[in-house]
């Protein structure tokens, strides 16, 4: 269906699709108003509250209004009607940095230009309580005047889009941006994961290539794990040193951004005027009321909440997925030997499903505990004892994602049990796999840009509309 041409909410005259993924769809679109090219993001408000989301989304609106940054893709403005939410964002026409990457190295003032407001965006936003724990080349854009612009920030746990022309980006990015305490599957701290990714990224654009890489992904989870990795020979000095502090794998001493900051390689070709413009803007009680379930006229009593560091568990499905997918980056060379899926359905039911097909399946239970499934088949295959772990992380309360990885036998006979057996049966809890996207009915399409009832909450709305 072509959606050119609608009118969403009289303001925004809707484009071209630019991408979609579980949670979302982002439009390229045009303001009415001020014929200006915005990005719409339009979240699918069911879902968000089918798996508890509606309250971190609350708190990311609130943090993500008072970002105001150079280098940083801008929210407008937020808005709702009773089965969407949408996000009104600056729209990036000037492409991937990594376009530029893919024709070889940069030269060291442009790559460190680039590293700059990189370490800028990166500071600002942690210092407003927002880490981006996902950053890779699909969240580094640039505009018309080749300013490097970060996608994302503080929105990354709605960001599971499959990626079109460089505006989005996928929960399956590489693992080579990631970092050792991210693969680990570790507590960690999302500032210290973004530094890392952040030392990954001027490695390439110094040197063209990744700096961890293995046809082998253990191997390469083993390189990133103890930094190991290897400087071109026109690396200066100065730049080595700098990327020895930051690709430290131990987070104690991995060096901080203060400190990268006051580095002489760092500082060379800065100006002296602040980078940061803009005023900041006080988030409304309606812009974070608009995303509740209930689409009348709420009230807000308390307070905004102040943006502070918080851990949010949607931020790791992203990372998990970010360190694990293989993503079609490994698949034509060998199967892949995990699957995952999501499932709204309590972590007791979900073991009991998976112990009753492996009994159905006379498959042996070796282990329980704690979320881990431990099943190992009966006899002797072609390469031994297919063994399987199933493993359940906990997102929400009601939220969980299943990964399941064999761990020994024919791989050939673990595809095949997957797909017969394990994948059938567990048909009734399962919300999503991992990887797979579904098809859209075309009503719901019309729906979404059509909606029934508004409400805008921008603080230019008119107070009738509200």
């Amino acid at each position: 269906m072509d959606n050119q041409g609608t009118v969403l909410m009289q303001r925004y005259e809707i484009g071209r699709l630019l991408g979609q993924g579980t949670f979302a769809k982002v439009y390229h679109a045009r303001n009415l108003k001020n014929n200006m090219s915005v990005a719409i993001k339009m979240i699918d408000k069911e879902k968000v509250l089918r798996v508890g989301m509606i309250d971190q989304i609350k708190r990311e609106i609130s943090v993500m209004r008072l970002v105001r940054h150079p280098n940083v893709v801008e929210l407008y403005e937020v808005m709702a009607t009773k089965t969407k939410i949408y996000f009104v964002m600056e729209y990036v026409k000037g492409g991937e940095l990594f376009n530029k990457v893919a024709k070889g190295k940069l030269n060291e003032d442009v790559a460190r230009k680039y590293f700059q407001q990189l370490i800028s965006a990166v500071d600002y936003c942690h210092s407003r309580g927002v880490c981006h724990r996902d950053l890779k080349p699909e969240n580094l854009l640039l505009d018309e005047y080749g300013n490097l612009k970060v996608s994302d920030f503080g929105l990354s746990a709605l960001a599971e889009s499959k990626r079109q022309d460089g505006l989005l980006h996928t929960t399956c990015g590489t693992p080579a941006y990631v970092a050792p305490e991210v693969i680990n599957r570790k507590g960690y701290d999302g500032s210290k994961a973004d530094i890392w990714s952040c030392g990954v990224i001027l490695y390439v654009l110094l040197a063209g290539y990744l700096p961890f890489h293995d046809s082998n992904l253990m191997e390469m989870y083993r390189k990133i794990g103890k930094a190991e990795f290897k400087f071109p020979n026109w690396f200066a000095p100065e730049v080595r040193k700098l990327l020895t502090k930051i690709l430290d794998p131990n987070l104690n001493t991995r060096i901080s951004i203060a400190k990268i900051m006051e580095k002489p390689w760092f500082r060379k070709g800065l100006d002296s005027k602040p980078t940061i413009t803009g005023k900041e803007h006080e988030p409304g009680p309606h812009e974070c009321d608009a995303v509740s379930n209930d689409s009348s006229n709420a009230v807000v009593e308390s307070k905004p909440e102040p943006a502070k560091p918080c851990n949010l568990n949607a931020f790791d499905i992203i990372s998990f997925s970010a360190g694990f997918d293989l993503s079609g980056l490994f698949e034509e060379r060998e199967k892949k030997k995990e699957a995952r899926f999501t499932s709204n359905k309590p972590a007791s039911t979900i073991i009991s499903k998976l112990e009753d097909i492996a009994r159905c399946l006379k498959l042996k239970i070796k282990k329980n505990d704690a979320g881990l499934l431990k099943i190992e088949g009966s006899k002797e295959g072609r390469k031994g004892v297919l063994g399987i772990d199933t493993e359940v992380f906990e997102i929400t309360p009601c939220f969980h994602l299943v990964e399941i990885k064999k761990t020994s036998g024919d791989t050939l006979e673990y595809q095949k049990v997957l797909k017969e057996d394990i994948r059938p049966a567990l048909k009734d809890i399962v919300w999503a796999w991992q990887g797979e996207q579904q098809q859209q009915p075309l009503q719901e399409r019309q729906e979404e840009l059509q909606p029934s009832h508004v409400l805008p909450v921008h603080d230019s709305a008119p107070q009738d509309s509200i």
